[in-house]
């Protein structure tokens, strides 16, 4: 049937044919889970320690260190947009994982060998048997971070999509359910990340993260049994990114020269073949119904910014505050797993409250209150930090020992930045499922890839925003607003210009939130109504009806039915 998503090579494969439809079905899922959760395993290992390996190690300062943690966060972002487009339209999806599983196996490798004490292995003192000057240990950071980012995008792309979870025919309250559980289920891996791959690289083995690469491998053995077995997903292919562009860009190239001449709806409109454009007139109406959520994706822009203070600001403010808890020295990225505890309970709260919400069908539910009251948390999140900030430099001043560095730190236990790091995860546990939602739904069917796309982009704008923010605020000020020695410093200025733009950002989401208040809007039939096919056979309707009426009709005499 035509617009259904179809598996490559079908009915070609031997292994594949052997299970039944719904065990293939689960067996398919279970193993795109798996690869997603060892994705994640290493992502969230190689982002966990970034900021200490940086100072540490490669002697950057503080604000470089963040920079370089939310540009490798952006980068895996953005790739799987562009990687979606090679698989499609270039290289091939099959050829395109088999290459990246190579690059992220080659990146996750590459990792252990820049960690590597080099000065630790010597025949004596004055013999080290071999060095990796700093110079040459920065270039194959750079190189392991890109290739491991390119790999993560290609598995993300093709190998699991949300798309591949087979969500078509999912009404609003079971979509929002899959995104609360999925969205849980990768915060509940990323919570293992972070305590144990944090406490392995610091404490136990800090210079050897071998578990890693031993993870990409599990996962590319993974990949290769769904590549056999003919499992990796294939979507539609009657839209694309390049397609969504040139529908813009054409509209805005006409608007000025034709809108005199042309009485349109909207200024997308002046795509259409019909009126002098390059596009039918099912790909523009498809654009417009995205550009419908541009908003949306607009204001997540700060909100991402504000998220992306977990791995660096507030990672810098847990390190220089003492990590000493009854006798035993935490992690300092263990700290994360305090914004992830919200989430993990928040989920199972919020499903009921949805069950209840979405129960009535006389009202429809929108979960643009939760992306406001999560907008609201990240603000007060970042406000928290900055009284956080002034709180931490009132205590005295104590020597701390991380990766073989003797640091001065605030004698403040860490756990006083708890609060800032709960109000970040039920902002996280509000606002991504229910991004995912409206970006999922409100759109027609053969436009929801793309959308994700967007979304994906407007995130990883919010990452990078985060890190030109950095160096904008170290730059402008001098190193006051965003110092390498905090307690030399004004971070709190930072924290409390960031909670200022947020709040403003809010108030403008909240402006526009009832734009998306109608869940019960079926934009798939909207968006088909508006089609030359169907515009005709509503008129054929039309007729017949109309006929119909005439014949059965006992007031009129035959005259004048004929």
């Amino acid at each position: 049937m035509a617009g259904k998503q179809t598996r490559p090579f079908a009915g070609r494969g031997t292994h594949a044919g052997k299970l039944p439809g719904a065990e293939k079905k689960l067996h398919e899922a279970v193993c795109v889970l798996l690869v997603e959760l060892c994705e994640r395993f290493t992502f969230f290992g190689i982002v966990c320690n970034m900021i200490l390996f940086c100072t540490a190690k490669l002697g950057y300062r503080g604000y470089q260190a963040a920079m370089v943690n939310m540009c490798f966060v952006g980068t895996s972002t953005l790739t799987p947009v562009l990687l979606g487009w090679l698989a499609e339209h270039l290289v091939g999806r099959v050829r395109l994982v088999c290459i990246c599983m190579f690059l992220h196996f080659l990146g996750t490798a590459l990792l252990p060998v820049v960690s590597f004490p080099f000065e630790d292995v010597y025949i004596d003192r004055r013999h080290i048997l071999l060095t990796l000057p700093k110079r040459e240990q920065k270039i194959v950071f750079y190189f392991a971070l890109l290739t491991a980012s390119l790999g993560i995008g290609g598995i993300r792309a093709v190998v699991c999509p949300l798309s591949a979870y087979s969500l078509e025919d999912c009404a609003p309250k079971e979509l929002l359910s899959f995104f609360n559980w999925f969205h849980w289920l990768v915060n509940l891996n990323s919570a293992v990340v972070f305590v144990s791959i944090s406490y392995i690289q610091q404490s136990v083995a800090r210079n050897l993260g071998f578990l890693i690469p031993f993870v990409s491998g599990l996962m590319a053995m993974i990949t290769i049994h769904m590549l056999r077995g003919e499992m990796i997903y294939k979507p539609k292919t009657d839209s694309s990114l390049l397609t969504t562009f040139g529908v813009i860009v054409s509209a805005l190239r006409t608007s000025s020269a034709r809108r005199r001449y042309f009485s349109t709806a909207s200024w997308l409109d002046l795509a259409k073949e019909n009126h002098g454009g390059h596009y039918s007139e099912s790909q523009v109406e498809g654009t417009k119904s995205l550009t419908r959520l541009f908003p949306l994706f607009t204001f997540q822009i700060l909100y991402r910014t504000c998220i992306m203070q977990i791995p660096s600001g507030y990672y810098l403010q847990t390190m220089n505050s003492n990590l000493h808890f009854s006798g035993f020295f935490l992690p300092v990225a263990a700290m994360n797993v305090i914004s992830i505890v919200p989430l993990l309970i928040l989920v199972p709260i919020l499903e009921c409250i949805n069950s209840w919400l979405f129960s009535s069908k006389d009202t429809g539910h929108s979960p643009t209150i939760y992306i406001v009251v999560g907008h609201l948390c990240a603000a007060l999140s970042v406000l928290v930090a900055g009284f956080s900030e002034i709180h931490r430099k009132r205590f005295p001043q104590v020597e701390q020992t991380l990766s073989k560095e003797v640091l001065l730190v605030s004698s403040m236990p860490c756990f006083h930045l708890a609060p800032q790091y709960i109000l970040l995860g039920v902002a996280e546990a509000l606002v991504t499922p229910s991004c995912f939602l409206l970006s999922f739904w409100l759109v027609p069917e053969r436009m929801r890839g793309i959308s994700m796309h967007f979304l994906a982009l407007f995130n990883g704008a919010g990452c990078f925003m985060g890190a030109l923010f950095v160096q904008t605020a170290h730059a402008g000020t001098q190193g006051s607003w965003f110092p390498h020695l905090l307690h030399e410093g004004k971070l709190e200025r930072f924290f409390f210009f960031l909670a200022s733009l947020m709040m403003v950002n809010t108030l403008g989401f909240w402006s526009i939130a009832h734009r998306y208040n109608n869940l019960h809007e079926d934009c798939t039939n909207e968006f088909r109504g508006n089609l030359p096919g169907e515009k005709l056979l509503k008129h054929e309707k039309t007729i017949k009806h109309y006929n119909a009426v005439l014949e059965s009709s006992p007031i009129l005499s035959p005259v004048e039915k004929t």
